[in-house]
């Protein structure tokens, strides 16, 4: 990977591990977050457009298929995914979603897109999604639910399945359509904004409210969500997707951390030790 690529991505999980702390503290309120985010997100962005390259190169229709169908697959990666932090323990939502989501990316780009990787890198991405999936069984085995199937591992589980519909799709859109990634991420969140309108009806004003009251955290967010997705989006377009997807998975480390000596989750020892066969994994796809 190039280190202009292994920069993108990890300055991406940074922002990414960032605005889901923020997303977590925020979980009970759901929907008209999800809304107002998205409000603040375009208000945040869109005067960056023209100065990053406009739309791109590539065509209007383009343009617009590609971020329609994106906004859809992003409506509902956020829905599973603030859903399974009201209802689970942060660690355990957050890690299994982003172990099943590269997995799942992973084989996609080797078997559909003819993707291929080179034998240190294939263990590199082994080395990630392992760890990662390693910090959400131990979350699994801290969390006593009282049922045999642990609500925050099949959100995880559904929100990884978004993230590989919506990796995919984005890496193709941009390569496929030259579309400017500001752009795209603009236009995605956009989109959003009249989706999480329709699905919170009459508690809209909850979202107004939440515009007035909540304006820091969402200030914050509207600038690190749609940074971390731009940065990732500027990665797929100089390397291939199947080494980002993995790579940005750092902010797993971050997240598993916070939520081990900030919010006191179970067992800190045996987060470090999944936490360094992640990096293990990114010093090998670095190479």
């Amino acid at each position: 990977m190039s280190p202009l690529a292994l920069l993108l991505v990890l300055s991406a999980a940074v922002a990414h591990a960032s605005w889901n702390v923020i997303a977590h503290g925020a979980s009970r309120s759901g929907l008209p977050f999800l809304w107002a985010g998205s409000v603040v997100s375009t208000a945040l962005w869109l005067p960056v457009v023209p100065l990053t390259g406009g739309l791109g190169g590539g065509e209007l229709y383009g343009f617009a298929l590609g971020v329609g169908v994106s906004a859809v697959l992003h409506v509902g990666y956020m829905l599973v995914l603030q859903r399974g932090y009201a209802v689970g323990n942060l660690s355990a939502v957050y890690a299994t979603a982003r172990g099943s989501g590269p997995l799942i990316t992973v084989i996609v780009a080797i078997v559909a897109l003819g993707e291929r990787l080179s034998p240190p890198a294939l263990v590199g991405v082994v080395a990630i999604i392992a760890g990662v999936v390693g910090i959400g069984f131990i979350d699994r085995g801290a969390v006593t639910t009282g049922r045999r199937i642990d609500p925050a591992i099949v959100f995880g589980l559904l929100t990884g399945a978004a993230i590989a519909a919506y990796t995919l799709w984005d890496a193709q859109a941009l390569r496929t359509w030259s579309i400017s990634p500001v752009a795209f991420m603009v236009g995605c969140t956009a989109l959003e904004v009249p989706m999480f309108a329709a699905l919170l009806g009459r508690r809209l004003p909850e979202g107004l409210r939440m515009l007035r009251t909540d304006w820091r955290r969402l200030l914050v967010f509207g600038i690190l969500s749609p940074l971390s997705y731009i940065l990732v989006l500027a990665a797929v377009t100089i390397a291939p997707v199947s080494i980002v997807a993995p790579m940005r998975e750092v902010s797993v480390v971050l997240v598993s951390l916070f939520g081990a000596f900030v919010l006191r989750e179970a067992r800190p020892g045996a987060r470090l030790v999944a936490s360094a066969v992640v990096v293990a994994g990114i010093a090998l796809l670095a190479v």
